[in-house]
């Protein structure tokens, strides 16, 4: 076996973002960088790296669709016998959210690893090449594969299941809203590209105009953005009686972005008023990962029972 032979692959699947950006004469950025360009600098005796050339967006213009073909590449790879370990390079803004969805739809065996950047490629401080050097590392030991799909940014190795961007200027930018599992993937395998579920934000003396508004416009699923440990008022808490009776399911996650949440508040509006009328309450998810998790069950078929489970403790989501 030559030493080429020897070598580990790992493949770097390029979807654009900020670690692919570089900015313009008028100083906007946007992707402009290859996945092919971005590797050609590295340097390592142990691996070899394979760039594979999805997409060149901004992770803010991503839509469901384009998650679902993010996880279709992470399935390819998956399948092929000759690559060790997965790289997903990803903007930062919607990172969370296509991680999670890599997460619940592949039974990983090897490691799956998301890193981005913060700053542009020709910035001064450009943070890219540091984490995409880590992710490559991360993605080519054999230990990481056990832990789920897995983010490595700002120095920093963590879980899919409740990351958040934390900060929108810092090198270390993302955390978790709650406890850290590694729990392997419950593979759910339906596509979810043509699953609508919308997000409503609640805030003091708001209605539920929005709420009907998704209802009219055909939504499959619907979570809050509610205040506190998902709390709201009255006039939401009847919305949600009728998305149950419409059998649009609703999940209630909080704007708060650390700390497991408990519906224990009533008074008309608060988190155990809604889960009378049907809402379910999502323990750790806050709503940009929670409405990839509900699009998930919608289009694999869950009922109302199996989403409470699944929002209530994800290791029972492993084992769905």
């Amino acid at each position: 076996m030559s030493i080429v032979e020897s070598k580990l692959l790992v493949a770097v699947i390029a979807t654009g973002g900020t670690i692919a950006s570089t900015r313009d004469e008028t100083g906007a950025a946007q992707p402009a960088l290859s996945g092919e360009h971005l590797i050609s600098g590295l340097s390592d005796a142990e691996v070899l790296v394979k760039p594979v050339e999805l997409m060149a967006k901004d992770s803010s213009s991503l839509t469901i669709s384009d998650m679902q073909d993010i996880s279709d590449a992470v399935g390819r790879e998956l399948a092929d016998p000759a690559v060790s370990g997965i790289v997903i390079l990803h903007g930062t803004d919607a990172m969370e959210e296509s991680a999670l969805l890599v997460h619940l739809q592949h039974r990983l065996t090897k490691p799956v690893v998301f890193t981005g950047a913060q700053f542009t490629a020709d910035h001064p401080q450009a943070d890219g090449p540091g984490n995409l050097s880590a992710a490559i590392a991360a993605s080519a030991d054999p230990a990481n594969a056990d832990k789920g799909v897995l983010l490595c940014f700002g120095g920093r190795l963590l879980p899919a299941w409740g990351l958040y961007k934390r900060s929108s200027d810092e090198p270390d930018a993302f955390d978790l809203s709650g406890q850290a599992s590694c729990s392997q993937s419950p593979g759910f395998t339906a596509a979810v590209k043509d699953v609508r579920v919308d997000i409503v934000a609640i805030y003091p003396g708001c209605d539920a105009v929005h709420i009907d508004a998704s209802l009219n416009a055909g939504t499959k699923g619907i979570v809050l953005s509610a205040l506190g440990s998902g709390n709201a008022n009255s006039s939401v808490v009847s919305a949600v009686q009728r998305c149950f009776e419409n059998n649009v399911p609703v999940v209630v996650s909080s704007r708060v972005p650390v700390g497991e949440l408990v519906a224990g508040y009533g008074g008309g509006g608060g988190g155990h008023d809604m889960g009378a009328v049907g809402a379910i309450h999502s323990r750790t998810l806050r709503a940009g990962q929670a409405r990839i998790l509900l699009a998930a069950m919608i289009a694999s078929g869950k009922n109302h029972k199996e989403m409470v489970s699944a929002f209530n403790d994800f290791q029972k989501v492993a084992k769905a």
